[in-house]
């Protein structure tokens, strides 16, 4: 029998995504073993990201303030929008350098069978973004939807294409490209991934 205190660390831990019962035993036991400092700097971690981090008033990003630092940058090109689900779902965008506008964040996607419908998600803020730009920034010109390629994701992005057609025929709408990764074999790709890449095919 474990300490009860020791108890609710392994509960607490275990109720993170993708932790396990095992996982959450050796992070408690890495947090005992390590020195107070170090344990307490990650519980004031915790404690300052709940009490100051929000969402962004224009994006719905993760915000300190009423706006997110890429809302807040200049450089960024307003009239360029990526939708995408989750905040989460910036990070790995902004890792390739590639892309220089601004976001928009759904709080998931649409999922009629889990009770998700287009008034649960962000969609309304969006055609609104769209149609009325913040004070100072450009028209939108093109709307890039980078929701994930899943079923749930598809629909969503179906969905936002068609009520932009209908509310802003003259704002492109795109979606990322998908199919094949770089330095995939094709005999280990499996048919959806495989027509996708045969649906996306450019000339060279």
């Amino acid at each position: 029998m474990q300490a009860p205190s020791v108890q609710r660390l392994v509960t607490e831990l275990g109720r993170l995504p993708g932790i396990g019962q095992r996982t959450a035993q050796r992070l408690a036991f890495h947090i005992l073993r390590a020195d107070a400092d170090e344990a307490l700097a990650l519980a004031d971690a915790i404690r300052e990201v709940k009490e100051k981090i929000g969402v962004c008033e224009v994006c719905f990003n993760l915000a300190e303030g009423p706006r997110c630092t890429i809302c807040q940058d200049e450089r960024r090109d307003a009239a360029l929008i990526c939708v995408v689900e989750e905040p989460g779902d910036i990070v790995p965008l902004e890792r390739t350098h590639e892309y220089r506008g601004r976001y928009h964040v759904l709080g998931g996607a649409l999922s009629p069978i889990d009770g998700v419908d287009p008034d649960d998600l962000r969609i309304a803020e969006l055609y609104r973004r769209v149609a009325g730009p913040p004070p100072g920034d450009p028209p939108v010109r093109e709307v890039v939807v980078a929701t994930n390629p899943t079923t749930t994701g598809e629909a969503t992005a179906l969905h936002i294409a068609a009520g932009l057609h209908e509310r802003a025929p003259g704002v492109t709408v795109s979606r990322l490209a998908s199919g094949l990764p770089v330095g995939a074999d094709l005999e280990y790709a499996d048919e959806v991934t495989l027509g996708k890449a045969l649906a996306g095919r450019r000339t060279l």
